[in-house]
């Protein structure tokens, strides 16, 4: 059989496993010239090629794009101190005294991930106790949301006087930010770089060839969002795509390098945090409805002022009260724009967990794509966990309704919000096709297109996501322990009872990433 299209560069052929294609879906090789998918199909008849890869049975698959993750934050996670695993206030402290021990005596230290929700006690060390078991090193240890943390006694001060502060160290809305700025500050750029690195090496090796980092001023700065930029364009890593959160900044964000002025632009907080608006009261702590942090006159001058950019924008917002300010907003862009050039620009509202019926009609007017995270409702929703302790169990099934979202046409696209949840993006799919509400559930196939192509036409990549005669050569090879359901890996056990959060179905692991036809991770060459 002749080549599908003219290669050109350096030929590889990949064969003997299936390869999940659409136009060819009975393909076992594909051959790459460049940095570009020049044929596919049957092992038998592939043409020569310069270097060939036996695939062994493995599974080839378009790669992954995380659309929401922080660099620096994951890396920082990464090579810093995880306290995911704390189950009380007292295992915190002891992970502090463990982790500060290896510290100099005027290092910070920074923890990430703590979960009270997880706790018998859900009350948190106070200040002092995070101070003795530092040795009194600087303590900034974020809770799981990334919304809120614990402070030591030395950086509260920077806090005081700002909204969301407490003298319990457990720090929200402009005091958290506040306090974050100053425990980051004592992080050197050397650092942040090694941190970036990190989650990009851990990235790439979870198949992930392109990540949108979200960046703005509350929760990094413009250094370490350029520097994040910069590193991705050295290659031999995934692909950064910026997102630079500032209200009113879209001029900005263009001259950062950033494709839309939006990502971690605030409408609101964190349910974890109950920061996030809604429209309802809280049901645990001290009830109230959340914090908003923009109107819609602002939401819709931010808008048209990226028009003016031309460039995309954004904002983040989770509660329902949080989302009808934010579309609001878009409704008043389309009256100063008209819909059709609205819908042009393919604005994009992170999180999208408490929307109506009512708000996913405007969201398909408006053509607003949804950036979600399936992990949210795998670790949080459903009626026994974190979501029905702060909304109730009925409001809890109603989160993240990925289904019903998918179901008119809303465009999606997957991420982990990283380092709130993990760089794991099997895992975010297996959470979207099994989410404790049923009618919210996505076939296998719809959460692997929301986490592949619909990550790259976020960004106006329309040629990746998909593996055919032409395209670019951006994909992934797996390992699949548990085989496949079809075309793609098999992810939920047999026994009906089994699945849910804590499925044991093994899940596909990376042999190799490539992007643009360049191997970026490669399982035989890893230590």
């Amino acid at each position: 059989m002749q080549p599908q299209s003219t290669p050109t560069g350096p030929t590889t052929l990949y064969r003997g496993g299936p390869v999940y294609s659409t136009s060819h879906p009975d393909a076992t090789a594909l051959l790459v010239a460049g940095d570009t998918v020049a044929w596919l199909g049957p092992a038998a008849e592939a043409p020569t090629a310069d270097r060939t890869v036996e695939l062994d049975g493995a599974l080839v698959t378009p790669a992954f794009v995380d659309a929401h993750v922080h660099l620096t934050d994951t890396g920082l996670a990464r090579t810093g101190l995880d306290l995911s695993g704390t189950r009380s206030a007292g295992q915190l402290l002891d992970a502090v005294a463990a982790a500060a021990a290896a510290l100099p005596a005027g290092a910070v230290l920074l923890g990430h991930g703590w979960d009270e929700s997880t706790w018998d006690d859900p009350t948190p060390p106070d200040p002092i106790a995070l101070d003795r078991a530092a040795g009194g090193r600087l303590v900034y240890a974020a809770q799981a949301s990334l919304h809120s943390a614990l402070a030591s006694s030395a950086l509260l001060p920077a806090a005081a006087g700002h909204p969301g502060y407490d003298p319990s160290g457990w720090v929200r809305q402009e005091a958290h930010h506040a306090v974050r700025s100053v425990a980051l500050g004592a992080v050197t750029m050397a650092q942040r770089r090694a941190a970036q690195q990190a989650a990009l090496t851990r990235a790439a090796a979870q198949g992930i060839a392109a990540v949108h980092e979200c960046g703005g001023p509350s929760i990094s700065s413009e250094a370490d969002f350029t520097a994040a930029l910069t590193r991705a364009a050295e290659g031999d890593c995934p692909e950064v795509y910026g997102l630079w959160g500032e209200l009113g900044a879209a001029e900005k964000a263009k001259q950062l390098g950033a494709l839309a002025a939006g990502g971690d632009l605030f409408a609101d907080g964190a349910l974890g945090a109950r920061t996030a608006r809604l429209r309802s009261d809280y049901l645990d702590g001290e009830g109230g409805c959340g914090h908003a942090y923009l109107n819609p006159e602002q939401v819709r001058d931010h808008l048209l002022a990226c028009h003016r950019a031309g460039i995309a924008g954004g904002f983040h917002a989770i509660g329902d009260a949080a989302l009808a300010t934010v579309l609001s907003g878009f409704a008043g862009a389309a009256q100063r724009l008209g819909t059709a050039r609205l819908r042009s620009a393919r604005h994009r509202i992170e999180h999208v967990e408490l929307v109506d019926r009512a708000m996913i009609a405007q969201l398909v007017g408006f053509g607003v794509i949804a950036s979600v995270q399936p992990a949210f409702d795998r670790l949080w929703g459903g009626e026994h966990q974190l979501y029905a302790q702060r909304l109730g169990p009925a409001r809890a099934l109603a989160a993240n309704p990925f289904g019903a979202l998918h179901a008119v046409g809303v465009p999606l696209t997957f991420g982990s919000d990283s380092p709130v949840t993990p760089l794991d993006p099997w895992g975010t799919v297996r959470a979207a096709i099994w989410h404790h509400n049923p009618p919210q559930r996505l076939s296998l196939k719809a959460a692997f297109a929301a986490h592949t192509r619909g990550g790259w036409r976020a960004v106006g990549q329309e040629r990746h996501g998909v593996l055919s005669p032409g395209a670019p050569a951006t994909f992934a090879v797996w390992h699949t322990p548990a085989g496949r359901a079809g075309a793609l890996p098999k992810l939920l056990a047999d026994d009906l009872a089994q699945r849910g959060p804590q499925d044991p179905t093994p899940l596909p692991r990376c042999r190799r990433t490539v992007l643009r036809g360049e191997p970026i991770f490669d399982a035989e060459e890893e230590p």
